[in-house]
């Protein structure tokens, strides 16, 4: 990968955290089935977050300052989004299903063996969106760690024509984050399976962010 020249490489990520965790202290934000994800921590300290990439902002606002590595793409847009990451106090590994699949796998594999969470947007970096692709699968079934899917919504928000109808939320805004049913994939699943667990983690993720939406209704 080359490397980046541009000032604003400098610039923009420091202003994209700030403004977020300013954006973040005004919402009304609601954290729905908290106590039931608080005992799933208990008994599993390393988890899979699954989130589909357009509710991303509002997550990386409510899960900030927890050390939790973040698969992001090897694209110029890439880095500047890892670089706002690592201001908000996330780890970041690059790599995606379409370039650097493998070396991002590899590193969120360690990461997990290191005792930090992860989290994935199946349907990142370019879509299609609210589709699964297999690699959160495989890395499930590599470590172990229970996937949880969760999503984000808003009362108020701007959602812009993105392929992947990114979600801003309006200051002062009512908003919430749900988590939905952790699953195991087990070390011996075969490519059915995989195919099988990929289905029911896109209807698991459809669910909770059409649930998520009617809440903030």
């Amino acid at each position: 990968m080359k490397p980046f020249r541009s000032p604003l490489i400098y610039i923009l990520p420091p202003l994209a955290a700030g403004f977020l965790y300013g954006l973040g202290k005004t919402l009304d934000l609601t954290i729905l089935n908290e106590s039931s994800h608080a005992e799933l921590r208990k008994q599993f300290p390393n988890l899979i977050y699954t989130l589909w990439h357009g509710r991303l902002l509002l997550l990386v606002y409510s899960h900030r300052n927890r050390g939790i590595t973040v698969l992001v793409s090897q694209s110029r847009d890439g880095e500047y989004l890892s670089r706002m990451l690592q201001w908000a106090r996330f780890r970041t590994v690059r790599g995606s299903s379409t370039r650097g699949g493998v070396r991002g796998l590899l590193g969120l594999i360690k990461a997990i063996r290191e005792g930090y969470d992860v989290a994935i947007t199946p349907d990142g970096p370019q879509g299609p969106a609210h589709q699964v692709q297999p690699g959160v699968i495989y890395l499930a079934q590599q470590t172990g760690a229970p996937i949880v899917p969760v999503t984000a919504s808003a009362k108020r928000y701007k959602q812009f024509q993105s392929w992947d109808r990114f979600l801003v939320p309006y200051p002062f805004s009512k908003a919430v984050v749900l988590f939905g049913e952790p699953f195991f994939v087990p070390s011996n699943a075969t490519e059915q399976m995989i195919v099988d667990y990929q289905e029911k983690l896109q209807k698991e993720l459809n669910r909770i962010t059409e649930e998520a939406d009617q809440y903030c209704q």
